[in-house]
C-alpha cells in the first residue's frame, strides 16, 4: 500500500474502508443515546419518573439498542472479510504482539514512536476490550427486552413464562403484574438478575473506556501531529514518516 506523498515529507495513506467508518460513528450516537437513556432509567426515581414514563424509556432504549446490536453484529462479521485493517488479525493481539508492544514503548520513550497504518498495540488491546464490552452489552440487552418489555428476540417466551393461567401471554402489558403468575415471575426476575447486573457493569466499564479511549486519540494526535480523528471521516491517515504495519505490495 503505497501513499500519497504531499508537501513536508507527510504522506496520505487509505486505512479505513468505508463500513469501518460507519460502524465507529453509529456506535458512537448509539452509545450517547443509550447512555443518556440508561442513566435516565438508572435514575428513574431521583428524576420523578412515573411508570408510564419508565416503560417508554425502557422502549426506546430498546429500539436504539437493536440498531446498536446490529451494528456490532455486522463489525464482527466484517473482521472476517472486510479490509486489512478491519480483520481480526489487525487488532486481536497475536505472534509477535508482544515484540512491537516493547518496540513501541522503547521508540515513544526515545522520543520516536513508531508509526501504524492500523492501530498501534496500544490500541490494539483497546478495540480488543471495547468490541468484548460491546458484544456483552448488546448480548445482556437484548435479554433485558425480553424481560423489561416482552420485546423480541425472548419477549414471547418470557411472556409465555410469566403469564397467569388462562392469560393470553400477548395481552401482557409491560409493568402491570396484574395478569402474571406471581411465582413465575419471581422466577424469571432471578434469572433476569445475572443479566441487569452484567448490564450495569459493562455499563460503567464502557464508559470509562470510551473516555480513555478519546483521551488516548487526543493524545495522540497531538503527540505525533497525526490525523486520528479526521481519518475517521475520510478513511485516509496522513503521516510522517513510513509506518511500520505496511502490507506488502
Amino acid at each position: 500500500m503505497m501513499g500519497r506523498e504531499l508537501n513536508g515529507g507527510w504522506q496520505s495513506y487509505r486505512v479505513w474502508d468505508p463500513l469501518q467508518r460507519v460502524f465507529h460513528w453509529l456506535n458512537v450516537a448509539c452509545m450517547l443515546g443509550l447512555v443518556a437513556i440508561g442513566t435516565a432509567i438508572l435514575w428513574d426515581k431521583e428524576l420523578g419518573v412515573s411508570a408510564e414514563g419508565k416503560v417508554l424509556l425502557k422502549t426506546v432504549h430498546v429500539w436504539i439498542g437493536y440498531v446498536f446490536a446490529t451494528n456490532v453484529a455486522v463489525r464482527l462479521a466484517w473482521a472476517f472479510v472486510g479490509g486489512p485493517f478491519s480483520r481480526w488479525r489487525a487488532f486481536l493481539p497475536g505472534p509477535g504482539y508482544l515484540q512491537s508492544l516493547r518496540q513501541f514503548f522503547a521508540g515513544a520513550a526515545a522520543g520516536a514512536a513508531p508509526r501504524y497504518l492500523g492501530h498501534n498495540p496500544l490500541g490494539r488491546l483497546m478495540v480488543t476490550f471495547l468490541l468484548l464490552l460491546l458484544t456483552v452489552q448488546a448480548t445482556s440487552g437484548l435479554v433485558l427486552a425480553g424481560t423489561d418489555i416482552y420485546y423480541p428476540p425472548l419477549g414471547s417466551r418470557i411472556a409465555a413464562w410469566v403469564a397467569a393461567p388462562g392469560v393470553d401471554p400477548a395481552t401482557l402489558v409491560p409493568g402491570d403484574k396484574t395478569a402474571v403468575d406471581p411465582a413465575a415471575w419471581d422466577a424469571m426476575r432471578a434469572f433476569r438478575g445475572p443479566f441487569i447486573e452484567t448490564h450495569e457493569i459493562v455499563f460503567y466499564l464502557l464508559l470509562a473506556a470510551a473516555l480513555l479511549h478519546i483521551a488516548s486519540v487526543v493524545h495522540a494526535e497531538l503527540r505525533e501531529g497525526g490525523s486520528l480523528i479526521s481519518a475517521m471521516f475520510s478513511g485516509r491517515k496522513l503521516l510522517d514518516r513510513p509506518p511500520v504495519d505496511q502490507p506488502e505490495a
